[in-house]
């Protein structure tokens, strides 16, 4: 394909973008179904057409979705994979066997879909009600590609909650269930048993349930839901769980007493024991989903699968010569989860944490939990309209930290580029980039473009 024709369909797959972009955004969720549903009955509903695999929670939904898919693809099935929100573009949200999705197949079943968006855009203008979203947009996009592909088995990635999210329109087959805790709670609830209450809206009637270990309150709803609709249930610790896990080169080894067996000494390319415990939910998904929970799974394809994931922006490293990481937590769970990954699998001295977060995050939970492995913090902001301006986080970092070490930038590159110098004074120092997804994928995009992973 020529240049020209490649530059075509990048601005075609980019002009995709732009037409999402100019619906209602993420940040504010319509808690509703019918709009999707419409949309999806007029495209002769695609989302039947494959099986699917429905994950939620708090933290690891991304990780677990992508080692889930990793692993099915290894069995040789077509996968569709559908995670959010993305780091640099669009297309990393609908993942194909393997791949974001082309350019062209993008802007080709957008252009299928738009026609079905407008009409039900004006119904609901008609009826007095705001018209589809971006992310139920989105989910009417990514079904209709995964049934043009067409796909084997689909992993679902849950945007927001569970019950009223626009994906819930989809039967899975699977419910999988990854860590719940406080997040969204202007959105979800003020407790994490009426979080779990949300989430659990996408267990559908006799489906196989799959959780991760959660508080007792959030294991009690989510086995109330399972009674309700006369579900199976698996829970880590008590059906599988993670039994070991060990530092290697590049990752770890883990070994996992699965559903129907026990799976010892498997490579998986990241860092951290709650990616291990990813890892384990995961293996169970997929269990309950080929053999219903009762067939070990062929050990050389779960070693290639597990050892093919990958979960970019998750303890990602982008830089070397001074080593960089660069980390989506965006809440106290997932910076706790952060800063035990890097103290257990690395052996720096010093650390300058890059950091921006958006304001309807625990800003101030964020900071306390990355405080103790922090040497300094650079603050900066994305360029989401979310996010919390350079000042007033400085603000709190200072108040929280010390004003001592708290270095203030205008944006990402120039903080990166102060982190990067102070660490490349003395060897065992790093730079951590965290607090926010958006933050995460500018910083990748920064670090690609200076080629920072070259020696």
């Amino acid at each position: 394909m020529s240049d020209d024709l490649n530059d075509d369909w990048r601005e075609a797959g980019d002009a995709v973008f732009t037409a999402l972009l100019a619906r209602v955004g993420e940040s504010a969720p319509q808690p509703r179904l019918e709009p999707t549903r419409r949309v999806l009955d007029l495209l002769g509903d695609p989302q039947t057409s494959y099986p699917i695999i429905h994950i939620t929670g708090t933290n690891g939904k991304t990780s677990t979705s992508r080692i889930a898919e990793s692993i099915l693809r290894a069995y040789g099935l077509r996968t569709g994979l559908m995670t959010s929100p993305h780091l640099v573009r669009l297309n990393e949200r609908i993942v194909i066997d393997g791949e974001p999705i082309s350019d062209e197949m993008l802007a080709a079943n957008w252009a299928d879909v738009t026609p079905y968006l407008q009409m039900v855009d004006a119904e609901l203008i008609a009826a007095g009600d705001e018209p589809l979203t971006f992310f139920e947009a989105l989910t009417v996009l990514a079904f209709a590609c995964f049934a043009d592909a067409p796909v084997d088995v689909a992993v679902i990635e849950v945007g927001m909650g569970g019950e009223w999210d626009s994906t819930n329109v989809a039967d899975g087959q699977v419910a999988v269930f990854t860590p719940i805790a406080l997040d969204h709670m202007n959105r979800l609830g003020s407790t994490p048993a009426e979080i779990a209450r949300t989430k659990a809206g996408i267990i559908k009637p006799a489906a196989a349930i799959v959780s991760a270990r959660q508080t007792s309150d959030v294991q009690s709803e989510l086995q109330r839901a399972a009674d309700l609709t006369e579900s199976r249930f698996s829970a880590e610790g008590d059906a599988f769980e993670l039994l070991d896990s060990k530092i290697a080169v590049g990752g770890q080894l883990i070994s996992v007493r699965g559903l129907a067996g026990t799976y010892s000494d498997l490579f998986l390319p990241m860092y951290g024991t709650h990616q291990a415990q990813n890892a384990a939910v995961a293996i169970a998904a997929v269990e309950s989903f080929l053999g219903a929970g009762t067939q070990m799974l062929v050990g050389d394809l779960l070693a290639e699968g597990l050892a093919t994931a990958n979960s970019a922006g998750r303890l990602q490293l982008v830089g070397i010569e001074p080593t960089v990481l660069a980390d989506a937590a965006h809440n106290p769970h997932g910076a706790a989860a952060l800063v035990d990954a890097v103290g257990s699998y690395f052996d720096f001295d010093e650390i300058a944490v890059v950091l921006g977060v958006l304001t309807d995050k625990d800003a101030a939970g964020i900071v306390t939990t990355l405080a103790p492995m922090a040497t300094r913090f650079h603050v900066t902001q994305s360029h989401s309209e979310r996010a919390i301006a350079v000042d007033e986080l400085a603000d709190l970092v200072a108040e929280l930290t010390g004003d001592e070490n708290t270095f203030r930038h205008g944006d990402i590159a120039e903080a990166l580029e102060a982190a990067r110098d102070w660490a490349s004074e003395v060897p065992r120092r790093a730079v951590v980039v965290t607090g926010s997804i958006t933050l995460i994928g500018e910083a990748i995009a920064v670090a690609e473009s200076h080629d920072w992973m070259a020696k």
